[in-house]
């Protein structure tokens, strides 16, 4: 653990303290000018700006000089005596300062605009841009990777592509946390259950929604090119990366040493990989925030669908049957009030009809040219009973034991025809030729099995104990007779003993 988080920070201690409305009121004052690339400030133009305020209006410059004082010791302020319009030794000896803004209190400050910003909700956005930004970033990185041009590229050309892509990443990682948090907070459920909810409900679905399909749809490659970057070119990257961050050139002393920079650029490409395809048997924190997105979408549906039914429930219909009512009496003739009945009611006493099934698939034959389906009409009397027969027990047992053999004769071709892949005791999947699709099907299903299980291992249907080995990283194509799979590089292992 690092020694410097245990260290107060006093730079903000003028948040908390008793004149804290006085000393907050001078450093947003410094800060405002330090934004507008005015670094150093007057005592005599700090009076002057907080004077225009009610608040300020007892304010002397001996109270103005002591809050200055105070903040230069809690290095809020950085105090530089002016000698450059000195006229007398008299003005020497007052030493006039000027003073400037520490770069704690413009970080502090920019944090506190933040928040004032932010009120007490959360922020953040679902930014469906953000997963193609970071692909096009990561594939730029992959490219020169593959294409030989890392080791042209400079120092700082590395440096730009590895900064954007963790720019993308956290700005990704930050947004989507927030914004999650925001919609599961308290206050955004309470609005949920009020009518107005459903004005912006279709609004928010959808945005969930278009989230969830750039999420499915870019997610996948990038992290099919996570699986496929190379480590030692990779490597190489990083590199290129911790030189250009060692080098860059300071006046303060330097605590980190290469290789703490080379082991923050590993651990930072560490968690990508972790964010995007998880570790083991854990799942990844992109398939957590596709969960909890797709969550987000079911609970705000069934607020809806709950306001929806109450709305419907205690919503009165007298106002309805008025209004239709009015309609009938200054209908002319019982004509027009028939017309008017059937456009609101529909028609009364319909002939429904009836098929079976469809016997023909062509959608401009007319129900007409069906033949009819006859139906028997039972008798709505209590006392109709259908008439019923004794029933004999047919004994099937003959067609279940040839029914049972074939089965199993056919399964032991199938069998059959997987062990003759097998070689050296392992079937390796890169080196099969073209195969049945049986025999596809039983391998998969054997792969599926042993994935489940922790060990990879699983004993087949003829008893025998196999392993599940992933042999590299990439994918590989698993060719047969009615297509192609690509799929992980996997071997199945034959060993001995049992699970």
């Amino acid at each position: 653990m690092d020694h410097t988080i245990f260290k107060p920070i006093v730079e903000a201690s003028y948040l908390t303290v008793e004149n804290a409305w006085r000393y907050r009121a001078l450093l947003r004052f410094f800060y405002e000018q330090h934004e507008k690339m005015r670094q150093y400030l007057f005592p005599e133009e700090v009076l002057a700006h907080v004077k225009k305020h009610d608040a300020f209006r007892m304010y002397t410059q001996e109270m103005l000089q002591q809050d200055l004082d105070q903040l230069v010791k809690w290095k809020n302020l950085i105090a530089r005596q002016e000698t450059g319009k000195v006229r007398t030794i008299e003005e020497f000896k007052k030493k006039r300062f000027r003073y400037q803004c520490s770069p704690y209190t413009v970080e502090i400050e920019r944090m506190v605009q933040s928040l004032e910003r932010m009120g007490d909700s959360f922020g953040g956005s679902l930014e469906k841009t953000l997963f193609d930004r970071l692909y096009e970033t990561l594939n730029k990185v992959y490219l020169s990777m593959e294409n030989g041009q890392v080791s042209s590229m400079s120092d700082e050309d590395c440096y730009r592509l590895w900064d954007d892509v963790f720019v993308y990443f956290k700005k990704l990682i930050q947004n989507s946390a927030d914004y999650i948090a925001y919609i599961n907070s308290e206050n955004i459920e309470e609005k949920m259950m009020t009518e107005s909810f459903l004005t912006y409900k279709d609004a928010f679905t959808e945005y969930l929604r278009d989230f969830i399909i750039s999420l499915q749809q870019t997610s996948l490659h990038i992290e099919q090119l996570l699986k496929e970057m190379n480590e030692s070119r990779l490597s190489f990257v990083m590199d290129k990366t911790a030189n250009y961050l060692f080098n860059v050139p300071r006046l303060d002393e330097i605590d980190s040493s290469l290789e703490e920079v080379k082991a923050d650029l590993r651990e930072n490409w560490s968690s990508l990989r972790l964010w995007f395809l998880g570790q083991g048997s854990e799942e990844s924190e992109l398939l957590r925030l596709q969960s909890k997105t797709n969550e987000t979408i079911r609970r705000m549906t069934r607020f809806a669908q709950r306001l929806g039914e109450r709305h419907h429930h205690l919503r009165s219909r007298r106002k309805d049957y008025l209004h239709l009512a009015s309609w009938f009496s200054n209908m002319e003739t019982m004509e027009e009030a028939h017309k008017l009945s059937s456009a609101v009611f529909g028609v009364f006493h319909t002939k429904h009809l009836f098929t079976e099934e469809k016997t023909t698939e062509d959608i401009y034959r007319d129900i007409w040219d069906e033949s009819p389906t006859e139906i028997i009409i039972k008798p709505r009397i209590r006392q109709y009973k259908e008439k019923t027969r004794s029933s004999v027990i047919e004994d099937f047992s003959l067609e279940k034991e040839i029914a049972l053999s074939e089965h199993m004769n056919q399964k032991d071709k199938e069998m059959e025809e997987v062990m003759k892949y097998v070689m050296d005791g392992k079937i390796v999947f890169k080196d099969l030729p073209v195969i049945e699709p049986s025999v596809r099907k039983t391998l998969l299903l054997w792969i599926g099995k042993a994935m489940a299980n922790k060990t990879r291992m699983i004993k087949t249907e003829i008893g025998q104990v196999i392993k599940v080995i992933e042999r590299s990283g990439s994918f590989i194509e698993l060719r047969a007779t009615d297509g192609y799979l690509q799929m992980p590089d996997y071997e199945i292992v034959f060993v001995d003993g049992d699970v």
